[in-house]
């Protein structure tokens, strides 16, 4: 017998979808989140489909509990929520064709018959040396990772490039890959994010197979690893890492990591491995500059063949300063515009077609200001953000902190936390729970936090 869903239903899904988007960020949420499916709903039992049983049993014990609770707020006749193996049947509207998940049975892999474009990440054909516009702010990021590139011989291991997001360490780590590939078809290059070295560690473990994970990636000529940071508080992870590390070390290998903290920033990193990563050379992708972002957009608009008014090239640069790719997605959005609508391309009509994105940038206030500017309020040390100490004086002044950085920042709930000294996002959710109990409480207490607000989003 089939069973049907009403749009309530399917609404809710979605909106615990999302929300579980939010608090444990992009990466897991495409990995681990993004591929299951609504199953069925009956007496309050919903029944979520994973398409293997390694991945049901990783969310069951990662985050079933979480998607129960977040299910719970939206509905209170929810009474639990079952994980299930590739389910056979699907859910579907009252009048529409029903959705149906196709059964897998998962059998446990052979890692020696892997090739190793099968562990690795696919290469943007786009991100090359070539279509990397360089400046100050990366200027030494680029020297070294062309001087990696090129060399026939192990210069900088590890190569450790650092930076935020969208600033162009991902596009370096592919112009890097092509180059040597180029160079030197025979090199074995395997790229992959530290999210997926985890992945393929987990897996080799639970079927006792870590000797081939070993041999697959210690018998690379270069390891890639982009992302480094996702491992921070990863134990066993870091420990297989490490032995990792200095087997390609020792086998004179070249490594090259990204991540968006430089090693001595890390948070969760064993001190070991923090000291092996600044063994070769650190370099870091400042945020960019006027001049840098002016020609990035120069460069993006002549590759598209788009005659693009100087007068725009300059407002973009100056209005969007956050990121590369945030840069790069609204000149695409003009020209989309302009190309479909038949509208030229002009600054006014920029300016209505990025209205959301110009008033983001407007005002984009860090967690780093945040914490700056609560502590000043409350008359404690900065470092009180992030220390251990819990008595009401410290707990309380981070705790707004932690609320106010949800409020006016897109950071997730996970980033939050480590901003914080490392704190689970559950402490963070605890905190935005309690601030918020409290102005409803306390009227001084909700102006306290009122202010703040004002003073940071002004």
């Amino acid at each position: 017998m089939d069973t049907y869903f009403d749009e309530d239903v399917a609404a809710q899904w979605m909106r615990v979808r999302n929300r579980m988007q939010a608090e444990f960020g992009e990466a897991a949420y495409r990995s681990w989140l993004k591929p299951l499916i609504l199953n069925s709903f009956n007496n309050g039992k919903v029944v979520i489909g994973a398409p293997t049983d390694f991945m049901r049993e990783w969310v069951e014990a990662q985050y079933a509990q979480r998607l129960t609770d977040l299910w719970s707020e939206e509905n209170r006749d929810i009474r639990g929520i079952d994980i299930v193996t590739a389910p056979t049947t699907g859910m579907s509207r009252p009048g529409m064709p029903r959705e149906v998940a196709v059964p897998t049975r998962h059998v446990a892999p052979d890692l020696n018959g892997f090739t190793i474009e099968n562990l690795g990440a696919p290469l943007d054909k786009r991100c090359t040396f070539d279509t990397f516009v360089t400046g100050k702010p990366n200027e030494l990021a680029f020297a070294a990772s062309r001087r990696v590139a090129e060399s026939s011989e192990v210069t900088f291991n590890p190569l450790f490039l650092y930076g935020g997001v969208g600033l162009g360490k991902t596009h370096l780590m592919h112009a890097i890959a092509w180059q040597i590939a180029r160079q030197n078809p025979d090199r074995k290059i395997l790229y992959l994010s530290a999210e997926k070295f985890m992945y393929q560690f987990i897996r080799a473990l639970r079927y006792k197979d870590t000797v081939a994970f070993k041999e697959q990636f210690r018998s690379v000529d270069v390891l890639m690893i982009d992302d480094f940071q996702f491992i921070s508080g990863k134990e066993s992870t870091q420990e297989e890492f490490f032995h990792t590390f200095n087997a390609l070390v020792d086998q004179n290998r070249q490594i090259v990591i990204s991540a968006d903290k430089s090693p001595n920033d890390l948070e969760g990193i064993e001190e070991r491995m923090r000291s092996r990563l600044g063994w070769g050379l650190v370099a870091d992708l400042h945020p960019t500059t006027y001049e840098l972002r002016l020609g990035i957009l120069q460069s993006k608009a002549e590759t598209m063949g788009v005659d693009m008014p100087p007068k725009v090239l300059e407002f973009l640069a100056h209005k969007i300063t956050s990121n590369v790719r945030e840069l790069e997605g609204a000149l695409n959005r003009i020209v989309a515009y302009s190309s479909l609508v038949g509208r030229p391309i002009t600054l006014e009509n920029a300016q209505e077609v990025l209205h959301d994105l110009l008033r983001a940038n407007d005002r984009r206030v860090t967690i780093e200001e945040i914490q700056k500017r609560v502590a000043e309020h409350f008359n404690i040390k900065l470092a009180e953000m992030s220390s251990a100490r819990r008595s009401r004086a410290v707990a309380r002044p981070r705790q707004v902190a932690m609320y106010l950085a949800k409020q006016l920042t897109a950071r997730s709930l996970p980033e939050i936390g480590r901003k914080f000294g490392g704190r689970d996002h559950t402490t963070v959710m605890h905190a935005v729970r309690k601030v918020d109990e409290l102005r409803g409480l306390d009227a001084a207490f909700a102006e306290d936090v009122e202010l703040l607000k004002r003073m940071l989003e002004g």
